[in-house]
């Protein structure tokens, strides 16, 4: 499946919370690549003031990207 970043491309185009998030992130430049630590995400998305629901959007990205690719990091870590 890929990187977090390339992962979450692929839902664009979804009416979707995870969808909302990655339109975000496609329109953010200094969006991170890497590494990938779900810590990384949250500090970026809460550097810019983002709300619950974003945050609650990229936890669920996050936990299902990673049961794809079983590169599952706590997101407590």
């Amino acid at each position: 499946m890929g990187d977090f970043s390339t992962w979450l491309e692929h839902f664009e185009s979804a009416d979707t919370p995870v969808g909302e998030l990655a339109r975000l992130a496609a329109a953010d430049p200094c969006w991170p690549r890497g590494p990938h630590r779900f810590h990384a995400y949250t500090e970026h998305l809460e550097s810019g003031e983002a709300g619950a629901a974003t945050l609650g959007a990229l936890l669920d990205a996050w936990v299902r990207w990673a049961s794809h690719t079983q590169a599952y990091e706590s997101p407590r870590d």
